[in-house]
């Protein structure tokens, strides 16, 4: 089996995200049906991996994208020049009433014992109307691209996002650049697009094409059809071997993935996880510290997760030192309020050796 291979040298983009950019719209901790007023996040499943690799470790990242000409689009648009992400853009006209439309993302964060919720308005989604085509992959790759990335939410969107991905990714391989895919199976997209059935013969397509999965144990259930464990109540969600086991099945059907990753997480309550993570890297099985989480805000802490591993696999870290920094960055996101990172490199990498939430003086 071939190693992971990393483009070294020159190269315009250390990293390229392909996906769908969202507003999500935030009450804090506060129920949508009391709320008086919104935080807004730009954000994306694909995009957030770029805007953390950009804003936090300093590498050039970019995204192609969907954008809509209307005043939520010009808010978008801003939010990621200033995140310093280099943008790709297929412009859509919006009419005025109906959209096309950037999608909007609701979610409150919960408390307690009372769990986030999330739901969408993804009507008329102009990322949902990409297809392959809509972006010059040749022009884009010959100025050098270290690292390819897409995600399973933006391939649920619709039938032509999928095949973007796989265009994309042809031109990536072609172009010597790795190629990673975050599962992030969401049952509620699929309802809308042929459901489960449907969404395993997508990402199985794709997962034929990658180098580097990220995805949890449900992930690998649900999107890849791989066998998991046995259903048992009192087994631990941080238990690393279960999860290195479906790895084992993951490799058979899929000889051509390198690398295999996620966190685990065990929720105590909405604010209070335990928090590790693994990594399969060319048959090195490395496993994070667990770590005792008291979170703000859960979502894009997978992101997070992804971000800081793959800044360490593209500076040449070692696997460990590259789980660490993911499994840092993620725990890290969940402080802040938002998908994408407000940490500094300095603070990721002393939580990464075993850092403490002790004052700096």
């Amino acid at each position: 089996m071939a190693a992971l291979t990393i483009r070294q040298g020159e190269a315009a983009l250390d990293f390229l995200a392909l996906g769908a950019v969202v507003h999500r719209l935030d009450p804090r901790a506060i129920p949508f049906r009391q709320a008086r007023t919104l935080e807004v996040h730009v954000s994306g499943g694909e995009y957030n991996v770029a805007a953390n690799l950009a804003t936090c470790f300093g590498l050039n990242a970019g995204v192609a994208t969907a954008m809509v000409d209307n005043g939520i689009g010009e808010l978008v648009r801003g939010r990621i020049a200033e995140i310093g992400v280099k943008p790709f853009y297929k412009h859509f006209k919006h009419d005025g009433v109906r959209g096309p439309n950037i999608a909007t993302v609701y979610s409150d964060r919960g408390h307690g014992v009372r769990a986030p919720v999330v739901f969408y308005n993804r009507a008329n989604e102009a990322g949902a109307m990409l297809k392959p085509g809509d972006f010059p992959w040749s022009d884009i790759f010959a100025q050098g691209v270290r690292w390819f990335h897409s995600g399973g939410i933006f391939a649920s969107l619709s039938a032509t996002t999928s095949e973007t991905i796989l265009e994309g990714m042809s031109a990536a391989k072609q172009a010597g650049a790795v190629c990673s895919f975050d599962l992030n199976y969401r049952a509620k997209l699929w309802s809308t697009l042929g459901g489960t059935d449907k969404g395993r013969e997508v990402f199985r397509r794709i997962a034929a094409e990658v180098d580097v999965l990220i995805g949890n144990e449900e992930d690998l259930q649900m999107g890849l059809g791989i066998a998991g464990p046995q259903v048992d109540v009192h087994r631990s969600k941080l238990d690393s071997e279960v999860y290195f086991q479906m790895i084992d099945r993951v490799r058979n059907d899929f000889p051509n993935v390198k690398a295999v990753a996620t966190t685990l997480r065990e929720v105590h309550s909405t604010n209070r996880h335990d928090w590790g993570a693994v990594l399969w890297l060319d048959g090195q099985r490395v496993v994070s510290p667990t770590l005792q989480l008291d979170v703000l805000d859960r979502i894009g802490g997978g992101d997070g997760f992804a971000a800081g591993l793959i800044f360490g696999l593209l500076s040449g870290r070692s696997p460990e030192e590259s789980l660490r920094l993911g499994w840092a960055h993620g725990a890290l996101l969940t402080t802040f309020p938002g998908d994408v990172s407000m940490a500094k490199l300095p603070e990721v990498e002393a939580l990464a050796r075993g850092g403490s939430a002790r004052v700096q003086r």
